[in-house]
């Protein structure tokens, strides 16, 4: 995920900045499975800052938004 790389570099150490599905070029679906992953074991260049926004869409409870912190 080049672009993902590229909005983890721009910010500072210790910045606080939010993911989203439209941000990567991914759609709901995918971005939820990945962003449970980060939710989880974190990303490359950065940790979860707490509880990730959820949409329900068809009854289902997916990830819409991720707030992280660069480390």
């Amino acid at each position: 995920m080049a672009l993902l790389k590229d909005i983890v570099s721009k910010q500072k150490m210790g910045a606080k900045f939010v993911l989203s599905a439209p941000m990567l070029g991914l759609d709901l679906a995918a971005f939820d499975i990945q962003a449970a992953i980060w939710a989880t074991h974190g990303g490359p260049g950065f940790e979860a800052a707490g509880v990730p926004f959820r949409k329900v869409i068809d009854g289902k409870f997916l990830i819409q938004r991720l707030t992280v912190v660069r480390v």
